[in-house]
């Protein structure tokens, strides 16, 4: 779409440095607000000077004198964009997730107010993961994240005199990134606050599914007027994180299962009345907390993250998770969980939940199913919870259940689910035996290999089954098509001639890890292959990641990354590749066994990788910005992929001495 701009002629060099004469009354003093500090003897003879020139600030901001000795809370939101009071976009933020969220710090304000208290706001915004797909804007999102957690954390320190801390945020970064900030907050009350999901089009596709029009129409399979259709109606409400289980949905459902929102909070639908009450009570919870003195060390415990890990694996929520429950387990300061833990989980507790992208079912109907409470009622039948575990109620998980059981507002919720989209709640959130009737599978798999000697991950609950074995196992073996940049690789995908990929094929993307793209997400190509007609016949392998709404046979997180030295950086063309990935066992591998037409053995392909030189175009991209690559090697000092991408301080200046 080509801009024009306007006509210079008319726009003038006067009318762009000239303001209005009556503009240029400017007023040099003013009387400043009427009444006195609320101060005694003891805080000028004791407090340090910042406390009492912050009084100054809050009066000078224009809160009432007489109600600033109240006690302070701090609320630290995502916000983008400037919408009008109408609701109307006078600037546009750059997700729906981050567009609503001041609604919701309004009312938590309100509440704060309420209680005799003295709310402060603060902001670090968020990018849009789907907005920067195949952009170099993609290669800034992980190291994002760990950005906005250092500002949150600064932000936090930076208002000695709050009592608690309020963090309300809803998708793929800056949610992962505010439990860090909430969870090193160790000897403060906090509480976080989901920002909910958007809702579904009456007539049309989801967020995920839309974003593979380009692909389908390159295919012939939408039409130029179907895609401009789609694309423009995909987002049902103005507000809220996308509309499938993806990584913003899924970190939602962590934050809950960790404790540190109110039971039922993840997967509200934005905008709605149900949704600001949820703010309103979040604040009134955080009073309470920090009146009986409980703070975020005893809501995120080493139970609080086991309790995590479970219900991520029920939902069968985003891999991404695997990276961001580590960086929040770190910031706590306890033991971050490791593949061996993530493995161990997921052989033991079933997928219970059949939403997008997995299942048919937008995020608001596992929210009116009963959404993590529900889910942990059959987590606790099957003995997989450890209930002491506290939560921000105030209560323990096994108290919060109880209530869940009988409470009105589960009996309201599932029945309205019913009655609105003639869905029955227990087909959405099912009980283990519904489940396995169902055919849902298990969340992921971790294959291992002579490509992946570190380990690798498939969400193999989402391959399409009917490319599954009748025993559980995808099996296959094709040749390899190699890229080294994510432009080639999906354009190579839209091109429907003899040079693009086809059924068969094992697309190997490499240089897209830390080292040589941030590790982006590829979603893009994904997304391609989940919705063109052949794209179940193609399997990917890379050291990037994927989108939480990924789908298919994709393998990511591949270590050592190729940049790495890892084998997967010397894989050619025509390489043929087997992958094999039990959805039962919850075993996989990914394997060289042939080159040039001979077939040999795994033990074979690791000395034949072994005897090969590195490809010759292995490379960073040359676009990847400078503190991008600061970021990468900071945490692969701080313990790389496997160990959250976090920034480990001790390990980095060690590191730094040698």
């Amino acid at each position: 779409m080509r801009w024009y701009p306007p006509d210079m002629k008319s726009t003038g060099f006067e009318t762009i440095v000239e303001s209005a004469r009556s503009l240029l009354e400017v007023q040099t003093a003013a009387a400043g607000p009427s009444g006195s500090l609320p101060l005694t003897a003891e805080m000028l003879l004791e407090r340090p000077s910042g406390d009492i020139f912050g009084l100054t600030q809050n009066a000078g901001m224009g809160w009432d004198p007489r109600e600033l000795g109240r006690p302070q809370f701090l609320m630290l939101g995502t916000n983008g964009g400037i919408r009008g009071a109408d609701g109307r976009p006078i600037a546009l933020g750059y997700h729906t997730g981050h567009w609503e969220i001041g609604l919701l710090m309004q009312a938590a304000a309100e509440e704060f107010r309420a209680q005799e208290c003295l709310p402060f706001a603060a902001f670090c915004s968020d990018p849009c993961d789907g907005r920067t797909q195949g952009t170099v804007g993609m290669m800034d999102s992980l190291a994002y994240r760990n950005d906005a957690a250092l500002v949150l954390r600064r932000l936090v320190r930076s208002l000695p005199t709050r009592k608690g801390v309020l963090g309300v945020a809803t998708c793929d970064k800056g949610l992962p990134a505010m439990m860090m900030t909430l969870a090193a907050m160790r000897a403060l009350p906090v509480v976080l606050v989901p920002g909910g999901v958007t809702l579904p089009p009456t007539d049309g596709e989801d967020a995920g599914k839309v974003q593979s029009i380009g692909a389908r129409f390159a295919h012939g399979e939408l039409t130029l007027e179907q895609a401009a259709d789609l694309g423009c109606r995909a987002c049902g409400s103005p507000g809220g994180g996308c509309q499938f289980l993806g990584t913003a949905a899924t970190s939602q459902v962590i934050g809950e299962a960790l404790g540190l929102s109110l039971p039922h909070s993840a997967l509200a639908p934005s905008g709605q009345p149900i949704w600001t009450d949820m703010a309103r009570r979040s604040a009134r919870a955080l009073v309470s907390l920090a009146a009986r003195g409980v703070t975020a060390s005893s809501i995120v415990t080493d139970a609080a993250i086991r309790n995590a890990m479970v219900v991520h694996a029920a939902f069968g929520g985003s891999t991404n998770l695997l990276l961001h429950t580590p960086a929040i387990a770190h910031a706590a300061g306890l033991r971050r969980p490791h593949i061996e833990d993530w493995i161990a989980v997921n052989r033991r507790v079933p997928r219970l939940v059949d939403t997008l992208p997995n299942g048919p079912h937008p995020t608001v109907r596992a929210f009116l199913a009963g959404g993590v409470p529900e889910v942990m009622l059959h987590l606790r039948r099957l003995g997989l919870l450890e209930l002491s575990a506290l939560t921000v109620s105030g209560e323990t998980l096994g108290r919060v259940l109880d209530w869940w059981e009988t409470s009105e507002r589960r009996r309201v919720l599932r029945e309205r689910l019913q009655r609105a989209d003639g869905v029955a709640p227990d087909d959405v959130i099912m009980d283990p035996d519904h489940a396995r009737s169902r055919g849902l599978t298990s969340t992921v798999t971790f294959p291992r290999g002579n490509l992946a000697p570190e380990g690798s991950v498939i969400k193999s609950t989402a391959i399409d089954p009917t490319v599954v074995d009748a025993d559980g196992v995808y099996r296959k073996t094709g040749p390899a098509r190699v890229f080294v940049r994510e432009k080639d690789a999906i354009a190579a995908i839209k091109n429907p001639g003899a040079g693009g990929i086809k059924a068969g094929d094992v697309l190997v993307l490499i240089c897209r890890g830390p080292m040589g793209a941030g590790m982006e997400e590829i979603y893009q190509i994904t997304a391609a292959l989940k919705h063109l007609s052949f794209g179940k016949h193609v399997a990917v392998i890379t050291d990037a990641r994927f989108s939480g709404v990924s789908t298919g046979a994709c393998i990511g997180h591949v270590g050592p990354e190729a940049l790495a030295g890892g084998p997967i950086g010397k894989v050619k063309d025509g390489d043929a590749i087997r992958i094999v990935v039990d959805r039962n066992r919850l075993e996989g591998s990914i394997d060289l066994v042939g080159e040039g037409g001979r077939a040999f053995p795994p033990d074979e392909g690791a000395r034949v990788l072994a005897s090969r030189p590195p490809r010759p175009d292995l490379s960073a991209d040359p676009e990847i910005a400078d503190d991008t690559r600061l970021w990468a090697a900071l945490q692969q000092a701080g313990g790389g992929t496997w160990g959250g991408c976090v920034y480990d301080v001790d390990a980095i200046i060690a590191a730094l001495r040698r």
